[in-house]
């Protein structure tokens, strides 16, 4: 039995936690503010009934009889006095009453409002762990189905009485294909983590020659062996980090690579718009679909058309490809474009 909690108990077990200490806070301050209210209110009532009460002895040493009496039969002021005192214990009690109401209803209100703010506050928090727990275990099942399959080619092969050089050479070519899957899984998570901690330095480049090299780039992979790659980019130097840069639009195009017509089409595109320099790259493949457009850049995640087109790849590219952006203080967006096909539009301020 695990003795770990859920972590839909652990989260609401901090926002009821996290709730008690607002409204703790809340109470603290409602109870300071409503004696210092009280206290001040009583300074108030004294001083006016002292300046009251001068005003009325002044009135009685000039009206009334030098024997303390007057016309009224009142010896002196003192039935003002106590007059007045019975008022002031009546106005003291009202504003007890209308103080305890006004702190029981402020403090309704100021529970739901701690409960609710806890959790906006835990919320990027839980957002944050979820997506970690999720990218934890997306990233074990991409690293464990290259190595169980190794491990099940070797064990096959181990089985045979006799095999021939050719058979040899099969499985150790499977197997650094596997292995080359690994390495590769691997630098993009390290480089995730880099970009995510760290700054990168910028300096002026071409974007032209960015868009050639990362072109070069993907070239290399035979998947990019028959595709055509189309530039329509204008002139401009923007300050970013190249090397940087070039992997990310080199993610790009290997993403249109893998989702367009073996021997389709990418077209990449630059221009200049009012302070902006935009780049996009657009494939002629069946595009994104809208369930899957709001998490593209979500780490690990492959929507059910890439799964089902059997599209090589660990979900990690266009994670990567965003960071990337970020740091370089640009703004990747991805959508479907006019006529068919997927598009990247990455944006410089």
């Amino acid at each position: 039995m695990s003795l770990a909690l859920p972590s839909t108990n652990l989260f609401h077990s901090a926002r009821l936690k996290l709730t008690a200490f607002y409204f703790a806070i809340l109470v603290v301050f409602c109870l300071l503010l409503t004696f210092g209210v009280r206290a001040f209110t009583d300074h108030e009532l004294s001083r006016g009934d002292n300046a009251q009460r001068g005003a009325v002895h002044r009135l009685f040493l000039r009206y009334v009889d030098p024997d303390g009496t007057s016309g009224f039969g009142v010896p002196n002021d003192r039935y003002f006095a106590n007059a007045q005192e019975r008022q002031a214990d009546v106005t003291r009690q009202n504003l007890n009453r209308d103080f305890f109401w006004m702190d029981v209803g402020v403090l309704a209100v100021g529970a739901v409002l701690s409960y609710w703010y806890a959790g906006r506050t835990l919320k990027p928090i839980e957002e944050a762990h979820e997506q970690q727990k999720r990218f934890t275990s997306d990233a074990s099942h991409e690293l464990r189905t290259p190595l169980t399959s190794m491990k099940l080619e070797n064990e096959v092969f181990l089985r045979q009485k006799s095999f021939t050089e050719a058979e040899a050479r099969e499985l150790i070519t499977s197997n650094l294909e596997e292995v080359e899957r690994l390495e590769k899984l691997a630098a993009n998570l390290l480089a995730l983590s880099q970009y995510e901690h760290g700054d990168v330095s910028h300096a002026p480049v071409v974007v032209g020659d960015m868009v050639q090299a990362a072109i070069e780039h993907v070239r290399r992979n035979k998947s990019a062996a028959k595709v055509q790659f189309t530039q329509d980019v204008t002139p401009a130097t923007i300050d970013v980090n190249r090397e940087s840069l070039v992997e990310l639009l080199a993610i790009l195009l290997d993403n249109a690579v893998k989702y367009g017509p073996k021997d389709g089409t990418v077209e990449i595109s630059g221009y200049l718009h009012e302070d902006q320099y935009v780049l996009t790259v657009r494939d002629h493949g069946p595009g994104i679909a809208e369930d899957d457009l709001p998490h593209i850049f979500e780490r690990m995640y492959r929507g059910d058309k890439a799964r089902s087109s059997k599209v090589s790849g660990h979900g990690i590219g266009l994670s990567l490809a965003k960071q990337i952006a970020e740091v370089n203080e640009a703004t990747l967006e991805a959508g479907n474009a006019n006529g068919g096909g997927a598009e990247f539009v990455l944006t410089f301020e």
